[in-house]
């Protein structure tokens, strides 16, 4: 093992993939020359050249459209959306045309793209730059949705993904890039699509989290610990497929449950998690789910209000507590 950040573990990953299949592409707003804004893909141009590490116009239509195309013809295109905001420019093309494929050609066409894109929430870059909606892509069966929270599964992840015959959405949390290290091992490993991870077991409460609130809600667990109360952490790491299983089976065994995620309390992904719980675990409830998340509204420029605006350990644990009694 050894200490990498959230975007070396990513670059390592892209580096390895390109490395061993030499249909990887990728391509992007300054992805290339730049190394990427956050430095995800530095270096890569120089090592695989201009052929398969491209920067592209400023059209996320173009690029998502790109990447089908290049996915149609047999290669494994990597895209790169710079915000995840603009990835609404590219809907069509991945909603309506890459999602589809697939099951429109009866499974006769492999459709092996990526589409990473990162989210600014907590980076104070207003409204426009810092959305959080990946619960909108669960109305889009046929694409996979993987949101990684540590180091380690960021880069397992997403090689997975690179290998995956399906379209798979990566969703980044900018905040992590290089805020966020942790260990990961040398050796080679994937980490599989679909599949939650319990990331710190426990008796008495299950927090299910994704992406960035994972953290969060590992540190709500120490802190609750020192209060008596064990709480098991359960990382999503993908929403679509959702691994159902290992959320009901911590359910049944803690009772009582909190959903944590960056989305907006209506229609997010902890509204998801609560109505597929209360519809296969209900009986197991000793006390009605509860979600943390955002509030409807617009995220804010200030940095205060921002930080008010966002999920953060002590919200987590407020609603464990409430929970217990």
């Amino acid at each position: 093992m050894r200490e990498l950040s959230f975007a070396e573990a990513l670059n390592e990953a892209l580096r390895e993939e390109m490395r061993r299949d030499d249909s990887v592409i990728i391509f992007g707003e300054d992805v290339a020359k730049p190394g990427g804004v956050y430095k995800v893909t530095k270096g890569l141009l120089e090592e695989f050249g201009p052929e398969r590490v491209r920067d592209t116009p400023i059209s996320e239509a173009a690029i998502v459209g790109a990447a089908v195309g290049a996915a149609l013809m047999g290669l494994r295109p990597v895209a790169e959306i710079m915000y995840m905001d603009f990835l609404t420019i590219g809907l069509d093309q991945l909603v309506t045309h890459a999602a589809k494929a697939r099951f429109m050609s009866g499974g006769q066409v492999k459709l092996p793209m990526v589409v990473r894109c990162q989210y600014s929430l907590g980076r104070v870059h207003g409204s426009q730059h810092s959305q959080f909606f990946p619960s909108w892509f669960l109305q889009a069966p046929g694409l996979k949705v993987v949101l990684p929270g540590t180091p380690r599964d960021a880069k397992g992840l997403l090689k997975s993904a690179i290998r995956d015959d399906n379209p798979v959405l990566f969703v980044e949390s900018g905040v992590l890039y290089h805020r966020m290290k942790g260990p990961v091992p040398e050796e080679e490993y994937l980490v599989p699509l679909g599949k939650a991870d319990v990331k710190r077991r426990g008796d008495d409460v299950t927090v299910v989290a994704v992406s960035r609130t994972v953290r969060e809600a590992l540190a709500a667990a120490e802190k609750l610990e020192e209060e008596g109360v064990s709480v098991e952490v359960v990382d999503l790491m993908t929403i679509q497929p959702m691994d159902k299983e290992a959320i009901v089976e911590s359910v049944k065994k803690t009772n009582r449950l909190v959903i944590a995620d960056d989305s907006v309390k209506t229609g997010g992904i902890s509204a998801e998690v609560a109505a597929m719980v209360v519809e296969e675990a209900f009986d197991y409830l000793d006390a009605p789910p509860v979600r943390v998340n955002s509030p409807t509204l617009p995220v804010p420029f200030s940095p205060p209000l921002e930080r008010e605006y966002m999920v953060d350990s002590e919200k987590i644990a407020d609603a464990v507590r409430r929970l217990v009694k």
